[in-house]
């Protein structure tokens, strides 16, 4: 069964959150405001498209959530949690304010990041690295709109199955991950990402972006993708002795599921069984 979040908030040195999407009806802000709620961190990377530009342009929809989330990412960022704003596609009007400070919430396009343990991660939004969007911003609006086409289908499935007490299935997920170009886009953007964090000499890079959540090793760099706070609910955490891991909240519940684990040079994995602390 699932735990529910800790009655005392977590510590962890370090959070990532990626692709929030506040503005955008699929937000899952309920979610990622309860997981904000139960941790304590001395420093918080908002790693782009946290607020959904693209998508406000066409429509409005900024329920009471999303101003919550906000709020609560300002109070931490007024009581001593160094809050890093990296903008991504979705949000990229900030990148005209790089290394400028609102509400101490510090706006930079790209940052370095020096774990516990002194590895240098470079921490990116990772929009760079797709092609799509770098070459065609038309193509990049359409697959935006086919991916909120899936999201809504996604509630029509899931109601059906949970009427035959079935667990959430994701179809956009499913396609995603299973069709043979999206796998491919997957891996080359990988690649791509790795490949740059190898040249700048660093040991890892961060990311979002493709909605991903992973830790891997590609080519002796490490690869962390924080996920997504659309499906996944996903984000990459810190210890204080510098190890990384990645927590997940477990479908509509209020949890949250170790899934992968990285300390040092070793990369352990954790089955959907094993539970993270309650």
């Amino acid at each position: 069964m699932n735990k529910p979040f800790a009655s005392r908030p977590l510590s962890f040195r370090t959070v990532w959150i990626s692709d929030v999407h506040l503005g955008f009806r699929g937000c899952s802000a309920d979610h990622l405001l309860k997981f904000l709620q139960s941790v304590d961190c001395e420093f918080l990377y908002l790693v782009g498209d946290i607020i959904d530009v693209w998508e406000m342009k066409k429509r409005l929809f900024w329920p009471q959530s999303h101003n919550n989330v906000l709020r609560t990412i300002l109070g931490k960022a007024k009581h001593g949690t160094k809050v890093m704003y990296i903008p991504g596609n979705h949000d990229e009007v900030f990148r005209d304010y790089h290394d400028m400070t609102f509400g101490n919430v510090h706006i930079v396009e790209e940052a370095i990041h020096i774990n516990a343990d002194g590895r240098r991660l470079l921490v990116t939004h990772g929009d760079k690295f797709d092609s799509v969007v770098r070459c065609s911003r038309a193509i990049a609006m359409l697959g935006t709109r086919l991916y909120d086409w899936l999201l809504k289908a996604n509630y029509v499935v899931h109601g059906v199955r949970r009427r035959f007490d079935l667990p959430y299935w994701s179809l956009a997920g499913f396609l995603k991950h299973k069709v043979k170009n999206a796998v491919q886009f997957i891996s080359n953007f990988e690649q791509a990402v790795a490949y740059e964090t190898a040249r700048l000499g660093v040991d890892g890079v961060v990311c979002g972006h493709i909605h991903r959540p992973e830790i891997v090793k590609l080519n002796d760099v490490i690869y962390c993708n924080c996920g997504d706070w659309v499906e996944s609910c996903s984000a990459l955490v810190e210890h204080f002795d510098g190890s990384l891991e990645l927590l997940r909240s477990a479908d509509t519940v209020a949890s949250l599921k170790r899934t992968r684990v990285m300390q040092a040079d070793r990369l352990t994995l954790y089955s959907d069984d094993d539970l993270i602390v309650a």
